[in-house]
Formats: structure tokens, sequence, C-alpha cells
């Protein structure tokens, strides 16, 4: 009976190490970044943004285009590997989701329907 406790016990711990480690740091996706935006109405875009994570808790921000004043961004949250955000740019409320695909690139869209394509700036 006790070799059947010590090996469930193993394998809890062994499974809550795994998922503990498998997760993605949000460090990723600290700081700045450029994300293009294809195919949209008025043509390729490109929105610079900047990810910080204080306290656990992800801010993002981002510039409109001909401005150098960041804004911020409603909300930003990070699960795994995949970032989501939603923000107001051009009066127009949007989402955006990345994913990472290597150390500098993520890949993802622009509100379900624009391909989008941020680049880590160093």
């Amino acid at each position: 009976m006790k070799s059947k406790l010590s090996i469930l016990s193993a394998l809890g711990f062994f499974f809550l190490v795994t998922f503990a480690f498998a997760a993605v740091d949000a460090s990723y996706f600290e700081g700045k970044w450029e994300v293009l935006i294809k195919n949209t109405p008025n043509g390729d875009a490109t929105i610079p943004v900047r990810f910080e994570t204080k306290d656990n808790l992800t801010t993002g921000y981002f510039k409109e285009e001909g401005s150098t004043e960041e804004k911020k961004m409603a909300a930003v949250k990070i699960e795994g590997d995949a970032l989501s955000a939603a923000f107001n740019i051009s009066g127009y409320d949007v989402t955006l989701f990345l994913q990472k695909v290597d150390e500098e690139s993520a890949k993802g869209d622009l509100m379900g329907m624009f391909d989008a394509y941020g680049k880590k700036l160093k």
C-alpha cells in the first residue's frame, strides 16, 4: 500500500513540475515590437507596440500613425505562448492576437480578419 501511495505521489509531483515549467514566461513579450497588419482596407499598416509586466500584470502601449505619444491598451492577457490585447486605434475598438513563432517573432491576427506579424525590436 505504501508503494502505491509513493508512486502516486511521485506521479503527481512530476505532473505539477511539468506543467509549471511548460508555460512561456511573460517576459517573452516584454519590450518593443513592430506589428505589421496585412491587407487592411487602407493597405498594410505597422503599429509600434510595447509591453511591460509588473507584479504579474502585463500592460501594453501603442503609437498611432503619425504620433510620437504612446497610448495605453485597454487590456492585455498572456496565456502560455500567446498574447491577446484590446485597444482603440483611429476610432476603432480592436483586438490583437499574437502567438510566439521564435525568439524574435510572433504571428496572429487583428480582429480575426487581418494577418498580423510581430517583430521584436532590439
